[in-house]
């Protein structure tokens, strides 16, 4: 990728920043090695940087902030990235979700965030807000920061999607009858796109089911394939080899133990007919 290549900033909060910035530099004239040197850090760095390739720390964005003398305003772009209510490791998965070409995940628990109603999202952050793991401006902040990742669904050429969703996410009662009568709606619609695969995990595949958490395996363009899993802590990026193969193979065997796409669809539509 070139130093003067254009980039869509408007995908995940990661290339928002490396958009910002470069468009402060070409500003002023600089090449990246120009503004590297002023910043102290690598041309090197900081072409990752505006491709959101790497993820951003403070400190870049304060010294960003005060060679561009831009105030506040990279250091505000960085909490929208790495806001202290998202888990450890997650901005760095939206920075590789952004770019993905294909994508399978599997949820368990509660429905994943890419496919949340917002009135579904905004009852999950209220309750952390309840249980004082969160600030109402962090919610704030975590419901608009799932409103920039779901951008991702409406570009003219989304990625592929294959999701799996334990039975457990359907049926759990998330901010009322109404609230999941209308993510089962949702469900319904994004079901309904020629670019998405939705399949329920029912209750009975017991022990056969292979995962125990949350997981995401993306498809990138350089042919690379990554995982992401998180724990009630964390979040981490797997990048090994062997490591995301198993997990390849394990998420097959969960396709095929899985319902068909018609039977998840009509169980989702039944579970909403419940709600109503």
């Amino acid at each position: 990728m070139s130093d003067d290549q254009e980039i869509d900033g408007t995908s995940s909060p990661a290339l928002r920043f490396g958009e910002e910035f470069r468009r402060s530099r070409r500003a002023r004239g600089w090449s990246q090695t120009d503004a590297g040197a002023r910043m102290g850090y690598s041309g090197g760095l900081l072409s990752y940087v505006e491709r959101g390739k790497k993820p951003v720390s403070l400190n870049l964005a304060v010294r960003a902030d005060h060679v561009f003398g831009t105030g506040e305003r990279f250091q505000q772009l960085w909490r929208q990235y790495s806001n202290a209510s998202l888990l450890e490791g997650f901005a760095e998965f939206t920075a590789a979700e952004a770019r993905c070409h294909r994508m399978r995940t599997f949820g368990v628990g509660v429905i994943q965030g890419l496919f949340q109603a917002p009135a579904y999202a905004s009852a999950l952050a209220a309750a952390a807000v309840q249980r004082g793991s969160i600030t109402s401006e962090q919610a704030d902040a975590r419901v608009s920061f799932l409103a920039t990742r779901q951008m991702l669904l409406n570009r003219s050429k989304p990625p592929f999607i294959h999701a799996v969703m334990d039975e457990s996410c359907i049926r759990r009662l998330v901010g009322g009858r109404e609230v999941m009568a209308e993510q089962m709606k949702y469900l319904e619609e994004l079901a309904a796109q020629p670019w998405v695969t939705l399949q329920i995990a029912p209750f009975d595949l017991g022990e056969r089911a292979p995962f125990k958490m949350p997981l995401i395996l993306l498809d990138l363009p350089d042919r690379v394939v990554v995982g992401y899993a998180e724990s009630q802590a964390r979040g981490h990026l797997e990048r090994g080899r062997e490591a995301v193969a198993a997990w390849s193979r394990e998420y097959d065997l969960l396709q095929v133990e899985s319902l068909s796409t018609a039977a998840s669809l009509a169980m989702i539509r039944a579970v909403r007919k419940e709600l109503s």
